[in-house]
């Protein structure tokens, strides 16, 4: 099967035409200037004559059929040749009964017989009506001129009706282009289209008849504005270009050279060469006046940094200036020395990848885009290695710049139809010359061959295509090519994918072998196993083909024969799961409808749980698919180290580890949208005293656990501390348990809850069975406790919170987050708490007799904040985690 996409070649047609504004303006653009005087004196007179040119354009068009009827009774005879005149279907006009309608029916009848010559006026704005156009077919008052040596007249039956149509289309062609040429202003139609026919007429006609019947409609054409000077001034000046263009012989073909003796030259028609853009060339000659010079090295920094630097921005180089207008350095060296200046590196290297700096570096110092795969590989290996410097020397040592450019011309923009370009890239081209660096930053030739056409080498096999999951690593869907991705795949052969573990943040890293066979618990998927005594043998059925098939089968999907050896314990669930990957059915799904890495993809994230770790990981796999087969696939993900470590020969797969790109999009799911999603994030600037507190020095590690420790002092205690010293006095005893309530809870309990849950407790403290300690543990394993801090929230809120009302203060950092995070996933909540009011930390500052109490002011200053922010909020009106478990973007 094979994919069809674009290759980035637009339909690139030249400009066959220039007006005189056009002209004007982009010679004023190109040289980053205001338009002159004699410009706008040419604009003007333009303007002024816009009226008349439209008119003399509108009486030749009403009358062409005339036009060109006297110029075909000049040179054919033997016959009526405007029998074979392409007319358009006339208008439908009343009829009129006249003393004329006789006769000009019989005129028309002759026509078609081929006895009479005439052609029906369009319009009477000529004057004289039918019988002046009638006069005006034999002959004009106006002089056709000089008539060329070797005409004789062509007799229309030995020419054929085939060469008598074309004859007659060719000239009407011929008028229609001098009406162009008009309104245009600009005989730059004429020349493009006209050069190089005379050769070509010579062959199945004759030269010096076509130059009679231009003749004879220039004639034609005067006739209708004898008492206009100035009309018959405008119709012979371009009628003389146009007789002028076709007796010119046909130029050589422009050829582009080629860097190398074995690459074929390219080829382009003189007439599309004609029809380009004119672009003024600068070449700096030591005879130049000192204007001209200024003007050449404007002209420099135009090309190599796409504006006048001196006007934009007030910036030069004027040391350099200084040497190429003194003739030190040659404009080349000059070229070079620019494209290595810090102002280049700033503007176009530093901010865009490699991929765009080499088409930019190709605009600058060469005037084309990139032309082939090839060539694009070798100069991002130049740039990759040497950076901006050997980037520039490259082109600018290269045999291309020595042959068009040389020693003293500036570089300029070789665009279609300026030269032979490659049809692949056309489009790149184009992109790269109509738009300036800062505002098209995507890289096009990139962007066009490494999806499809090649695949480059820092690219992936099939680049990015349009798959709506996350797995971008795949191939583009067969059926889905409608709308490729324009961008290509940004992942090397070393770039290795973000993989988020679906379990405790402690076993997160992929590369920790111990953490591999570590169930997930309570925050990650379920996980059967045979081993399991609670787990039915039909519950592990289905697990297992709701991981590997992706769905639960239907009655008779499924393989009885392989069930039942399962569930008697004649086979493994690792061998009843290389069973269902090798089925039909699984085949069917993730390997027949798929290109090889895409296949690779779905297999590798049903049989391992988790996406393929990067390149070479896939690389392997592929080698594996084309030698061996699918079969072999399966067989070498199910026997890899990893999945015995992990999953062993009892436990079915499951979902282990997910990509960023997967995780977010099971966060935007319907239902599941939180409240800041779609909103708009306004830009906070930073407060003043924030930016004057910033630390501008390095500090050493003495200093900064000197700052760290500043302000802690054990003296500065809590002025009230509940202890209970002596068990017979009752007051302080109902004064512990009530601080207990209050740092255990957050606020006062009722009555009501105390006599129902907590009264043997109380009793216990009274009568001395148990500690304070004993009774701010139990506190914290009651199930009220449960049900209001630890059940609403997730794991790190649940740390928060828990540091906070049986140590008194904040979390101090990330490592002691992950380390009862561990705690709290593998051994629940009460080892949580048992470790907290066990640690040494509690034992120092409250022992066996104090309640926890609030100790920011003895905090060090790094957490006091923390700390702070913590106590002054409510947890039930806010659920903010004030240490996040990773750093907000």
């Amino acid at each position: 099967m094979s994919v069809k996409a674009s290759g980035g070649s637009s339909l690139a047609t030249p400009q066959l035409y220039q007006t005189v504004p056009l002209g004007a303006i982009s010679q004023a653009e190109q040289q980053d200037r205001f338009l002159e005087r004699a410009e706008l004196g040419e604009l003007t007179a333009y303007f002024r004559s816009g009226a008349k040119r439209l008119g003399i354009a509108q009486v030749l068009s009403n009358n062409s059929d005339l036009i060109v009827s006297r110029a075909a009774n000049r040179i054919f005879s033997g016959g009526s040749p405007l029998a074979y005149l392409e007319k358009p279907a006339p208008d439908p006009e009343p009829a009129v009964e006249t003393a004329t309608t006789t006769e000009t029916t019989e005129v028309k009848e002759g026509m078609k017989l081929g006895t009479v010559t005439y052609v029906e006026a369009k319009s009477s704005s000529s004057g004289g009506g039918i019988f002046s156009g009638l006069r005006s077919l034999f002959g004009g008052s106006t002089p056709i001129g000089r008539i060329p040596p070797g005409f004789r007249p062509i007799n229309v039956s030995k020419y054929g009706p085939s060469n008598m149509q074309k004859s007659l289309r060719d000239m009407s062609w011929f008028l229609r282009y001098v009406t162009y040429a008009i309104v245009a202003g600009d005989p730059n139609i004429l020349t493009v289209n006209t050069r190089g026919l005379r050769e070509t007429i010579e062959k199945g006609c004759s030269s010096a008849a076509a130059i009679v019947a231009l003749l004879s409609m220039r004639a034609a054409s005067i006739d209708y504005f004898k008492s206009d000077p100035e009309a018959k001034e405008i119709i012979s000046y371009y009628f003389d270009i146009l007789i002028k263009e076709f007796e010119t012989p046909t130029p050589a073909d422009k050829l582009r050279q080629r860097p190398t003796p074995d690459l074929q030259g390219l080829q382009l028609p003189q007439s599309y060469f004609n029809a380009a853009q004119k672009r003024q060339k600068f070449v700096m000659k030591p005879g130049l006046s000192s204007q001209e010079k200024t003007a050449v090295v404007k002209a420099t920094y135009r090309q190599i940094f796409e504006r006048d630097i001196t006007r934009a921005y007030n910036q030069s180089i004027s040391y350099l200036e200084s040497q190429v207008k003194n003739g030190d350095i040659s404009m080349k060296e000059f070229v070079r020395r620019l494209g290595k200046s810090p102002l280049y590196r700033e503007q176009f290297y530093e901010p865009f990848v490699n991929s765009r700096v080499v088409e930019l570096a190709f605009r600058h110092f060469l005037g084309r885009g990139v032309s082939s795969p090839e060539e694009f590989q070798k100069y991002f290996a130049i740039v990759t290695a040497g950076g901006q410097s050997a980037l520039v020397n490259a082109l600018v040592d290269s045999n291309e710049y020595a042959d068009y450019f040389g020693e003293e011309t500036v570089p300029y923009l070789r665009g279609l139809g300026t030269e032979a370009q490659e049809c692949r890239n056309w489009g790149m081209q184009q992109d790269l010359f109509n738009y300036s660096a800062p505002f098209r930053k995507v890289p096009q030739f990139i962007t066009t061959f490494a999806s499809y056409d090649s695949p480059l080498p820092d690219q992936h096999v099939y680049g990015s295509g349009n798959d709506p999951l996350e797995i971008q690593f795949g191939a583009i869907f067969p059926k889905e090519t409608r709308n490729p991705s324009t961008s290509p795949a940004p992942f090397g052969k070393d770039t290795q994918r973000i993989l988020i573990n679906r379990g405790p943040a402690i076993n997160s890293q992929i590369g920790n072998p111990s953490a591999r066979g570590v169930a997930p618990g309570s925050l990650g998927p379920k996980v059967f196993k045979s081993s399991d005594d609670q787990l039915s043998t039909e519950a592990l059925i289905r697990g297992c083909y709701q991981q590997v098939f992706g769905f639960q089968v239907y009655e008779g999907q499924g393989d009885t024969a392989v069930e039942q050896q399962l569930s008697q314990g004649e086979i493994s669930v690792k061998e009843f799961v290389r069973t269902l990957a090798k089925s039909d059915t699984f085949r069917g799904m993730y390997w027949t409808p798929y290109y090889v890495v895409k296949a690779v993809e779905y297999i590798h994230r049903r049989l391992l749980g988790r996406p393929t770790y990067g390149r070479q990981e896939i690389n392997k796999y592929f080698d594996i698919c084309s030698k061996q087969g699918f079969y072999a696939l399966v067989d070498a993900i199910i026997d890899s180290t990893e999945y015995s470590s992990t999953f062993g020969e009892d436990t079915v797969p499951y979902e282990r580890y997910v990509t960023p790109a997967g995780m977010q999009l099971r966060m935007i799911r319907p239902g599941t949208l939180g409240e800041g999603i779609g909103a708009k994030v306004d830009k906070k600037e930073m407060p003043r005293f924030v930016q004057l507190g910033e630390v501008k020095q390095m500090r050493t590690e003495p200093e900064l656990k000197f700052r760290i420790n500043q302000g802690v002092a054990v003296q500065r205690e809590q002025t009230k501390i509940f202890k209970v010293i002596d068990f017979n006095d009752k007051v302080a005893v109902e004064n512990a348990i009530g601080a207990a309530y209050r740092q255990i809870f957050e606020r006062n309990l009722s009555a009501f809850i105390v006599q129902e849950e907590f009264t043997s407790l109380e009793s216990k403290l009274s009568n001395g069975e148990i500690t304070v300690k004993e009774f701010i543990e139990a506190l914290g394993c009651s199930g009220l406790y449960i049900k209001e801090f630890y059940t609403p929230y997730p794991n790190t809120k649940v740390i928060e919170l828990g540091t906070k009302h049986f140590l008194g203060r904040a979390p101090l950092n990330q490592t002691e987050i992950q380390y009862y995070n561990q705690i709290l996933a593998s051994s629940g909540l009460r080892a949580f708490i048992g470790t907290m009011v066990s640690s040494l930390e509690y034992l120092e500052v409250f022992g066996e007799d104090t309640v926890p109490y609030r100790r920011f002011p003895t905090l060090p200053a790094a957490n006091f904040p923390n700390t702070q922010k913590l106590y002054n909020k409510q947890t039930k009106q806010d659920d903010e985690i004030v240490v996040p478990s990773f750093e907000p973007v």
